[in-house]
């Protein structure tokens, strides 16, 4: 599944008013949830460093098979949710995130709900979703914008030598019919286009793929990478985050749709050189 960018102002939208989505929706694999959220307080992770932190939650995610679409939950009510039975590129990252996250609070032990208030507070605009499908944000460049704006990450991509990506966004509303929602409600897809219309025009930088081997050894472990893409449709194609091997090699971590499953792959250097539709990576540490 790939991943656009925006930043944009919400549009009035025909919302579905309904009572909130079951758990069961919203939440898959309570029980790999909890045998983490035990580890996690008898192994004393929250006293981690973020960056360890990190990878930790995402090696308990290895092997979790890939799974397409994992946000589309629903034909209209939007809501946070997790899935531990399958993961995409989005839900991988967000998914180690957010359970880094909930460690911040302290806790003998954690519910299901502790993780989906801070999936809640990453994924949708200003941290809060209202039931409403464009209260999520959709494309990665803006969720690096978006928390950045709150103080979740810091956007490091125009640290190293970077240039301006001149892609144009189109993908989702083109895309319609794969999308659960917009198929769902036409009334979305008008709108959708008119905020790839907004971002297109957006200023967006990345950091050139022939740039990349001379800058990773800077890379953290849990640095969030985007993978820019080399074309038109969104600015970012895939994201995954950084694991330091024992040789201290910034090895690319993601939910591969090829491998079909979560998986430590090469450097990220070697990563991009696999494929030409990659043009180089944007760079978010969580803070």
């Amino acid at each position: 599944m790939r991943f656009l960018f925006a930043a944009v102002v919400l549009l009035p939208v025909c919302c579905h008013a309904a009572k909130p989505l079951p758990l069961s929706t919203t939440f898959k694999g309570e029980a790999k949830f909890h045998d983490m959220a035990r580890k996690a307080v008898t192994q004393q992770w929250g006293q981690l460093p973020t960056s360890e932190r990190m990878v930790k939650i995402a090696m308990e995610l290895e092997g979790i098979p890939y799974s397409s679409y994992t946000l589309e939950i629903d034909n209209h009510v939007e809501s946070p949710s997790v899935n531990f039975q399958g993961l995409d590129c989005w839900t991988f990252f967000e998914t180690c995130l957010g359970f880094s996250r909930m460690l911040d609070t302290p806790q003998t032990s954690y519910q299901p709900q502790d993780l989906l208030e801070q999936i809640e507070w990453t994924r949708y605009r200003n941290g809060k979703c209202h039931g409403n499908y464009l209260d999520r944000i959709h494309y990665l460049a803006e969720w690096y914008v978006d928390n950045k704006k709150r103080g979740n990450i810091a956007d490091l991509t125009r640290s190293f030598p970077n240039t301006r990506m001149h892609n144009r966004c189109q993908e989702m509303s083109i895309l319609w019919k794969s999308y659960r929602y917009l198929k769902h409600n036409p009334d979305l897809r008008t709108q959708m286009a008119k905020q790839e219309s907004r971002l297109t025009k957006m200023p967006v930088y990345m950091i050139p793929k022939d740039k990349v081997s001379n800058m990773e050894h800077q890379l953290q472990n849990g640095d969030i990478i985007g993978i820019a893409s080399a074309h038109d449709g969104g600015y970012c194609s895939h994201v995954g985050i950084i694991v330091k091997d024992k040789q201290g090699k910034s090895r690319f971590m993601h939910a591969s749709s090829n491998h079909k499953k979560v998986i430590i792959d090469s450097t990220i250097s070697g990563y991009l050189n696999q494929y030409k539709k990659h043009a180089g990576i944007l760079v978010a540490r969580p803070k």
